[in-house]
């Protein structure tokens, strides 16, 4: 399969950023404004996307792969940890606190990957840790927002996104498929997974606060927005993940962290002090420096084949 292009690579991220900033926000208006389930809302998301691979099939933009289902259920696992554990991370945070926590992701994955995946990291990209690690804490405990709980979805948020996406990778690679066709049989498991949990944890799904419930109109057109964008956001998360590497995929995602914090402090009046805006820009500090070094890496790498 051929290498895609630099300005493939940059349209994806791009669609990717705009994707997720728009359901992040969707998601944090349904919650805070109309109380809608958590993982009601993460299992329509997989039933949406499930039903759009269906029609991308019929209109032949994928041919399915037969895979083993048991190989396939660890995916479907952490594909719904990472989807509820970051949805509720968003519900009991701000959106300032749910994305500087998200950043941890990124040393969380090298460690992974360093430990059980024999991936090897220069010393300069493992120093830049240091100050996405210093913005985070800088942000956690000064935020007026902080509080336990949502900290530790946050946390286990992390653990779980780091794992599945080092696998999103590996079981490309290990089945030799694409983006569609592993989301193809994942999004459908997921959401039987889910649907088995949800009665056990939400409120009754005809009950006033169940999915089923008497909502206005536009909850109702809202939610259905929601499901059609995390179409797009798990398409391209797969796509960017399998064609590039997960770290490069979420170094991308610190790029929407500004915008996000800022729709956050405009549409949600979340407070944001000087030690926060502090904190933040530590962070992407960090993050700018990460990306410095991995190009400057990338470039020196690309020479030796060009001359040889």
């Amino acid at each position: 399969m051929a290498s895609p292009t630099n300005d493939c690579v940059s349209f994806t991220i791009a669609a990717n950023i705009v994707c997720s900033i728009s359901i992040v926000l969707i998601n944090k208006w349904l919650y805070t404004e109309y109380g809608f389930p958590n993982i009601s809302l993460t299992c329509i998301h997989f039933v949406m996307t499930s039903l759009g691979l269906l029609i991308c099939r019929k209109l032949n933009f994928f041919q399915p792969k037969s895979v083993p289902i048991l190989k396939m259920l660890p995916l479907a696992l952490t594909f719904c940890g990472f989807v509820v554990f970051t949805n509720l991370s968003l519900e009991t945070n701000s959106v300032g606190t749910y994305q500087i926590m998200k950043t941890m992701t990124t040393p969380c994955i090298m460690a992974i990957q360093s430990t059980y995946y024999d991936k090897t990291f220069s010393t300069k990209v493992k120093l830049t840790v240091i100050p996405i690690s210093l913005g985070v804490t800088l942000n956690s405990i000064y935020d007026l927002k902080f509080n336990l709980l949502g900290v530790c979805f946050a946390t286990v948020g992390v653990l779980v996104t780091s794992l599945y996406q080092v696998w999103v990778a590996e079981k490309q690679h290990e089945f030799q498929m694409n983006s569609m066709q592993l989301l193809y049989y994942q999004a459908p498991l997921s959401a039987a997974v889910l649907i088995v949990v949800i009665p056990f944890i939400e409120a009754p799904i005809f009950s006033f606060h169940g999915a089923l419930g008497s909502y206005p109109t536009k909850v109702v057109m809202l939610v259905l927005l929601s499901g059609v964008i995390a179409l797009s956001v798990n398409l391209t998360i797969y796509w960017i993940i399998g064609n590039t590497s997960p770290v490069t995929y979420n170094m991308a995602g610190h790029l929407k962290f500004c915008v996000t914090v800022l729709l956050g402090v405009i549409v949600f009046h979340d407070p944001l002090s000087f030690l926060q805006v502090l904190g933040i820009a530590t962070t992407l500090s960090g993050v700018i420096a990460y990306t410095h070094f991995k190009m400057g890496e990338q470039a020196k790498q690309v020479l030796p084949q060009q001359n040889s």
